[in-house]
């Protein structure tokens, strides 16, 4: 998982706003749109970034169609030492 968190979250261009995104979503689950909003940027781009964290394991979604609303995974939460590492470096 250490891996998947680092070339996820720091290993590509996109990798700082999934580390704000991520932080986001430890603090209280939320769907696209508030992101969007939160971050100013793009709907798109921000379902882009949700769907390489859910794609990667790093994010779940409730099933709902609409709204659907997102949250770190259990095994990223086991992990957050290594997220909170990278998060600092990226920010950095």
């Amino acid at each position: 998982m250490d891996t998947v968190l680092w070339q996820t979250l720091a290993g590509t261009r996109g990798g700082p706003n999934r580390a704000r995104i991520l932080r986001a979503l430890d603090e209280r689950p939320r769907n696209a749109n508030q992101l969007a909003e939160e971050f100013d940027l793009a709907y798109n781009t921000i379902r882009h970034h949700l769907d390489v964290l859910e794609n990667n394991g790093v994010v779940e979604s409730s099933e709902a169609d609409y709204g659907t609303v997102y949250l770190p995974t259990d095994r990223t939460r086991n992990h957050w030492d290594t997220v909170e590492t990278i998060i600092t470096q990226v920010e950095g």
